[in-house]
């Protein structure tokens, strides 16, 4: 808004000085623009959760459907496109990652969230392990976490991997299987494994986590 007649500013309104191209911004900028000692961040801001590592947080990156490959940008934090499909087939499920924890890949640990209904990109809910999906991709291991959602009335009371319909399990294998062969990568998966051995992956990567930030903050 121009300043009035007498070279005032408005009262309520605010001055901008646009002629000024020597004015920068950094993060810590934009922290006390809006307030906050630093930019939100999903991987280390986000608690995981009371009753983790069995019910725990999970960041939806991919929802149900979808075939944009999304992923978590762990320099700034945001949800970056990473590629779009190669096949045909879509995400059967939400898929996303847990936050606080860490994987021998630098990652947060990878979990696929069954519920009725596809999730925003970025959002988050409680989900409970009810499984653990060994897997190779491209030589390197890639487990993935199965779980449902703590707060969806048609699966929540899963407990364990074996209780579903095994048409859903092979619907997840199928999915794993294929979606990168158009790609030319070959993705193997080495079977389902009960909930306690996803509960013991995530308490893992939690203790990771803790000895990753330790260390960082030791430098």
């Amino acid at each position: 808004m121009a300043d009035n007649k007498d070279g005032v500013t408005p009262k309520g309104s605010v001055a901008f000085p646009l002629r000024n191209p020597n004015v920068t911004l950094n993060e810590r900028n934009f922290a006390a623009f809006t307030h906050r000692s630093a930019a939100a961040h999903p991987w280390h801001d986000l608690e995981i959760g009371p009753e983790a590592p069995a019910v725990f947080n999970c960041v939806v990156e991919i929802s149900k459907g979808g075939k944009v490959k999304y992923e978590l940008d762990k320099n700034s934090g945001l949800i970056k496109v990473d590629r779009v499909l190669y096949s045909s087939i879509v995400y059967p499920h939400n898929y996303g990652f847990i936050p606080r924890t860490i994987c021998e890949d630098s990652d947060p640990i990878d979990v696929l969230v069954l519920m009725q209904e596809p999730v925003l990109t970025g959002s988050f809910l409680r989900a409970r392990a009810i499984g653990l999906m060994p897997m190779i991709d491209q030589g390197e291991k890639d487990d993935k976490i199965i779980a449902v959602c703590a707060d969806d009335p048609e699966f929540r009371h899963y407990r364990d991997i074996k209780e579903l319909p095994p048409h859903r399990l092979a619907e997840i294998r199928r999915f794993f299987e294929d979606y990168k062969k158009n790609e030319n990568k070959k993705v193997a998966v080495e079977g389902f494994l009960p909930a306690q051995a996803a509960i013991d992956a995530i308490k893992d990567s939690m203790d990771l986590y803790a000895a990753y930030i330790k260390a960082g903050l030791q430098r």
